[in-house]
């Protein structure tokens, strides 16, 4: 009866503990301030404008969600990036995207740039080459240290240059994506 008592009791704590360590991990809230031109298109961000999430955000954010990461959304920021003038541009400062942070509560900050382009005709075709590169830094909110510096490329080839841009800039942000969950989860 000792040894089922001591048994559960272990049990117990390693189930605690391994909850405790979860909870310390993902979980996290972040913030994706990643702006983006696609091929031919202006440079475009949430925040500096009535844009939605950009394609290598979205397939950044899909990623973190998937290991339990939690997004902050553009629209819950709305009111705190029209009150501030500062928040609103598309190149954004790192020290006003930790500010945007701290407002909401967020544990980190990812920040970058994805530019997609377009190469020649592939031979024999009416497909284009279509090329994208994205870099970023990961920022730690509370003390506003860049945690990690990435970058990613991805490509596509499609007869469409627009289209062909954003499913280089998507594939780009799966590639991104891998590579800040890594970070985050060395910063834990």
């Amino acid at each position: 009866m000792k040894r089922i008592f001591l048994a559960a009791a272990l049990l117990s704590f390693v189930a605690f503990a391994c909850g405790l360590s979860y909870a310390e991990g993902p979980g996290k809230r972040v913030i994706l301030l990643i702006s983006e031109q696609n091929i031919e298109g202006p440079q475009r961000a949430w925040w500096a404008s009535e844009v939605d999430l950009s394609t290598a955000e979205v397939a950044v954010a899909r990623a973190l969600i998937a290991s339990n990461y939690t997004v902050i959304e553009p629209s819950v920021l709305s009111k705190t990036v029209k009150k501030d003038r500062a928040f609103r541009m598309v190149d954004i400062r790192d020290d006003k995207s930790v500010n945007l942070g701290r407002l909401s509560k967020a544990d980190y900050v990812i920040s970058g740039k994805a530019v997609a382009s377009a190469g020649g005709n592939i031979p024999q075709s009416t497909m284009r080459s279509c090329f994208a590169n994205i870099t970023a830094k990961v920022i730690r909110v509370k003390d506003g240290k860049v945690i990690a510096y990435l970058d990613a490329s991805g490509n596509s080839a499609h007869p469409d240059a627009i289209t062909g841009g954003r499913e280089a800039l998507s594939g780009a942000g799966d590639s991104l994506a891998a590579k800040i969950i890594e970070a985050l989860n060395k910063a834990q």
